[in-house]
C-alpha cells in the first residue's frame, strides 16, 4: 500500500507542479509513447542480456514484493521460534526421532505445523542439514557457526540480485534518456526549415525523453532497488534465527536459553515479546 501511495504521491507533485507553473501536458503526453519505446524498450533489452531466466524470473518476483511487502511477519518469527526449540529439543531426547523429521520434512507433523515455513525450500534445507551435521557428531561449535554463515551470506548474495538488477537499470535509465533525446534532436535537425514555433515543439518533444529517463530512474526503478534490498536484509535475519538457536545448543544451553538469545537477535519491529513465545511454546506442550 505504501508503495503505490508513493508512486500516486510521486505523479501528483511532479506534474501538478509542473502544471502550477504555466507548463502544459499536451507535449509531454505527445511524446512520452515514442520516447517510451526508445528508453523502456532499450532497457527491457539491456535487462534480458544481462540476466538470465532465473534471474529474469527472480527479479520479476521481487518487483511484486515491492507492492506485497515482507515475506516474514511478527508471527513467522514466533512460529519460527516454536519449530526451532521442537527441534532441538527432539534432537537431544530422541536423536532416531529427529531423523525422521529432517529426513522427510514435507511429511513431518512438526514442519506441516508450520506451513509457510515448509513451502521456503532453501530454508528447510537449511535447517535440515545442518541438524544432520550435528547428529552426524559434527559439533565443533565454531565450525557449525563458520558453516551457517557462509550457507548464509551465500543465500543473501543470491537473493539480492534482483536489487542489483534493478539498480543496474536505474543507473542506465537516464543515460537511455539522453539517448531518446539525442535521436529526438536528429529528427529536428532534419526539419530544420520548419518554422520556430514547429521547431520548438520538436525540441520539446526530445526533452521528454531526457525527463522520462531521470523520472524513472529517481522516482520508481531506484527506490524498487532499495525496497528491494531492504525486504532481503529483513529475510537474513529471519534466517540467522537459525544460526542462532542452533549455535546456542552447541554450547550445551538449555532449549529455551537457545530461543531467548534467537528472539532477542531478531530486528525491533518483528521481534515476538517473551510472553509471546512462552505463551506459544505452552500452547505446544498442552497439544502435544
Amino acid at each position: 500500500m505504501a508503495a503505490i501511495i508513493g508512486i500516486i504521491l510521486t505523479f501528483i507533485m511532479v506534474f501538478g507542479g509542473f502544471i502550477l507553473a504555466g507548463g502544459k501536458l499536451d507535449v509531454i503526453i505527445h511524446a512520452a509513447p515514442h520516447e517510451m519505446i526508445i528508453i523502456g524498450g532499450s532497457a527491457i533489452g539491456a535487462f534480458l542480456v544481462g540476466n538470465d531466466a532465473h534471474g529474469i524470473k527472480q527479479t520479476l518476483g521481487d518487483v511484486v514484493s515491492v507492492f506485497k511487502g515482507a515475506k516474514w511477519k511478527k508471527s513467522d518469527y514466533n512460529d519460527l521460534l516454536c519449530l526451532m526449540h521442537e527441534l532441538v529439543r527432539i534432537s537431544r531426547e530422541s536423536p532416531v526421532e529427529i531423523e525422521a523429521h529432517i529426513e522427510s520434512p514435507d511429511e513431518s507433523s512438526l514442519f506441516q505445523e508450520y506451513p509457510k515455513i515448509l513451502k521456503d525450500k532453501a530454508f528447510v534445507e537449511l535447517i535440515c542439514d545442518t541438524i544432520r551435521s550435528m547428529i552426524m557428531n559434527f559439533d565443533d561449535v565454531y565450525q557449525v557457526e563458520e558453516l551457517l554463515d557462509k550457507q548464509l551470506a551465500s543465500m543473501k548474495e543470491d537473493s539480492m540480485h534482483g536489487a542489483h538488477a534493478l539498480q543496474s537499470m536505474a543507473d542506465a535509465l537516464p543515460a537511455l534518456g539522453i539517448v531518446a533525446a539525442v535521436l529526438g534532436i536528429i529528427k529536428t535537425m532534419g526539419s530544420i526549415d520548419q518554422p520556430p514555433a514547429i521547431l520548438g515543439g520538436m525540441i520539446g518533444s526530445a526533452l521528454v525523453g531526457t525527463f522520462l529517463g531521470v523520472f524513472l530512474a529517481y522516482a520508481f526503478i531506484g527506490p524498487m532497488s532499495a525496497k528491494v534490498e531492504a525486504l532481503r536484509e529483513q529475510e537474513h535475519y529471519f534466517y540467522s534465527l537459525i544460526r542462532e538457536v542452533l549455535v546456542s545448543s552447541l554450547h550445551k544451553n538449555p532449549t529455551n536459553i537457545c530461543v531467548e538469545v534467537a528472539r532477542r537477535s531478531a530486528p525491533k519491529h518483528q521481534r515476538p515479546s517473551f510472553a509471546d513465545v512462552e505463551d506459544a511454546l505452552k500452547a505446544l506442550k498442552k497439544a502435544a
